[in-house]
């Protein structure tokens, strides 16, 4: 059987916590290791086909209801990663526009993340080919209720046009392949919801910095067995 490739997957990267204290590592070495993870998984997605790869790097709640040391930790480990990225001959070989969406810029008010992610948005907003989404501070549901604010404020029509163009991720087509890690097989904070709704899931015990290309191909071969019906 032929290997279907999703167009857009989004990656629900959990474990990076367990997988630090399954080594006896301190946890944010866990996060240092998952956006390893990261970079390699989203160099494979492209290699296989994929145009748009969305991750979700952090929540809200990871940003606001962990120990301060663990959420200074994760913005170092943004800063770091999104400067590599901004360097890397990846994204002008890839063709890849950047998009650093969600409530980071509020939540953790670090000047040097703001400015790492402006520039690299500016300097891929042309690209046209792939587009790389980043989730930081991120929440499905309150996605939703600005998309409702901004209806009841400019009085716009209500279809799916007009609420896709008034979302966070406005600029990426629906899920076609969500992919959650950590054996822990559920939906978080309303996670997406708009671009999901027809979306299928992959589940996997793996915690995210163990995962690889390996696991990677399971999921799509996955997703090439689903009968997609999308209502029909």
């Amino acid at each position: 059987m032929e290997t279907t490739v999703p167009n857009h997957i989004a990656i629900i990267p959990d474990g990076n916590r367990r997988w630090a204290i399954s080594k006896g590592k301190k946890v944010f070495l866990g996060h240092r290791e998952g956006a390893k993870t990261t970079e390699k998984i989203l160099k494979a997605s492209f290699d296989s086909g994929v145009r748009f790869f969305t991750i979700w790097g952090a929540s809200e709640d990871n940003l606001t209801k962990r120990e301060g040391a663990e959420i200074k930790a994760l913005s170092e480990v943004f800063i770091k990663t999104l400067t590599k990225l901004s360097k890397s001959k990846e994204l002008k070989k890839y063709n890849v526009r950047v998009c650093v969406r969600g409530r980071f810029r509020e939540l953790l008010k670090s000047a040097q993340l703001n400015e790492v992610a402006r520039l690299l948005e500016n300097s891929t907003k042309h690209n046209t080919e792939r587009v790389l989404t980043v989730l930081l501070g991120y929440d499905g549901k309150n996605e939703m209720i600005e998309v409702i604010k901004s209806f009841q404020k400019e009085k716009k029509e209500v279809n799916e046009n007009t609420i896709h163009s008034s979302l966070f991720t406005d600029n990426i087509p629906p899920v076609d392949l969500v992919i959650r890690t950590g054996g822990d097989p559920h939906w978080s904070a309303g996670f997406m919801m708009w671009l999901t709704a027809n979306s299928e899931f992959f589940f996997t015990n793996t915690l995210w910095p163990a995962f690889n290309e390996v696991e990677l191909k399971k999921a799509f071969r996955e997703f090439s067995r689903r009968r997609r019906m999308m209502g029909r």
